[in-house]
């Protein structure tokens, strides 16, 4: 096993710049996965590293040692890719062994009646066959070693994907969103799966997907990218609860957090919809701001019952409820003076909340806010000063981070 570490890493296709100074240093035994929408550089990245594409500046270290000259069966990585790849006219016991067969015999000692006279064939053979049966009882595919590819599921199809790559024993483990084209059931299944096989390994692993539930249920960090360059890298709590931009926080999570507009009024305090807020922030008054408001930090309540304990309160009417079994996600069109729709989640059925014009209303405290600045840049966490510390609700200050 080893760490990776990428320094300065650019590509370039013509005057189309893909990845711009990637620095990323992932430690050995981590997992780390690459998550952000289609086209934004991430499996490009991943090829890179796989020495399958060339970078056009900056160095890629595995071990602490330099591999940018090294082809890429000389890196010591195995590759997972999206569509398995496997050969279709090998059984799955070939397609395990291909890698030890290639690296462990020569082109004389593979061909079809040449290999039969070879006494070191001979002796190499049952050893491969040993580490392959080993694979194949960690990934539970034992009964599966005399089908072809065609006789598979999907989910048997990724195992043998991923046995092909651990008997390498590799020093980090690349893949290339390899649970895209399994069904949603499937793919639930098969991400236990491989935290478990990544718990059992110890290995490096480096996941690429645009699928954020995978990125967070998985992955010791999560660097999250866009437009080549990566927007934040950190544990995927921090993601979710400290976002560094507007296109993270509307990246992580489900539902999507909800953006409103705000902005800087007198005394630097945070105003929503014309409402003074108690965030005060370091920024000139009149400037425009973003909040962002999860929905899971949002209450809905009847509107006779809004605004309690320091909580900010808007009315809207409900749009559309969609029930998920344990939590309903409501859709509601905000009131004048506020504008557009929020997203709430809560336990209960609409109904409890909702009076004869389907209004209510929805409240969260201002602590729970993400305040963004014009830029998109996060300022800092709301702050707010508690009822308890003065009679008088004083906004608290936010420092610019």
């Amino acid at each position: 096993m080893a760490s990776v570490e990428l320094k300065a890493v650019g590509k370039s296709f013509g005057d189309v710049h893909v990845l711009s100074g990637i620095d990323l240093d992932i430690a050995d035994g981590e997992f780390l996965t690459l998550v952000g929408a289609s086209g934004c550089g991430k499996s490009t990245l991943l090829r890179i590293i796989a020495g399958l594409e060339v970078q056009s500046t900056g160095n890629v270290l595995i071990g602490g040692a330099p591999v940018d000259h090294l082809r890429p069966h000389e890196r010591r990585v195995a590759m997972v890719f999206q569509s398995y790849a496997l050969y279709p006219h090998m059984k799955v016991f070939g397609n395990i062994a291909l890698p030890l067969v290639m690296s462990r015999l020569n082109v004389f000692e593979r061909l079809p009646l040449i290999r039969m006279l070879s006494p070191r064939r001979h002796r190499v053979m049952p050893e491969i066959a040993r580490e392959v049966r080993a694979v194949a009882e960690q990934l539970q595919i034992e009964a599966l070693l005399e089908r072809r590819p065609s006789q598979l599921s999907g989910g048997q199809r990724q195992r043998v994907a991923l046995g092909r790559a651990m008997v390498r024993s590799p020093a980090a483990f690349l893949m290339d969103e390899p649970l895209s084209n399994l069904d949603a059931k499937l793919r639930v299944h098969m991400r236990s799966e491989l935290a478990d096989l990544h718990a059992r390994l110890g290995a490096t692993f480096i996941y690429v997907t645009h699928d954020q539930v995978e990125a967070m249920t998985m992955s010791s960090r999560v660097a999250m990218m866009d437009n080549g360059v990566i927007l934040q890298l950190g544990r995927p709590g921090e993601l979710y609860s400290r976002p560094a931009t507007v296109k993270v926080a509307q990246f992580i999570g489900t539902p999507t957090i909800n953006l409103l507009p705000a902005r800087v009024g007198a005394g630097h305090v945070v105003e929503l919809f014309g409402t003074a807020l108690p965030v005060r922030v370091k920024h000139a008054v009149g400037s425009a701001l973003t909040l962002g408001l999860r929905p899971e930090a949002v209450t809905a309540a009847p509107v006779a019952l809004a605004a309690r304990d320091h909580q900010h309160a808007l009315v809207g009417r409900l749009h559309r409820s969609e029930n998920l079994g344990a939590e309903h996600i409501l859709h509601v069109d905000l009131a004048e003076p506020a504008s557009g729709t929020l997203t709430c989640k809560v336990a209960s059925e609409p109904e409890a909340f909702v009076d004869g014009n389907r209004r209510l209303a929805l409240t969260f405290s201002p602590a729970a806010c993400h305040i963004f600045d014009s830029d998109g840049r996060r300022i800092g966490d709301a702050d707010v000063q508690s009822a308890a510390e003065s009679s008088v609700p004083a906004p608290a200050r936010v420092a610019v981070q």
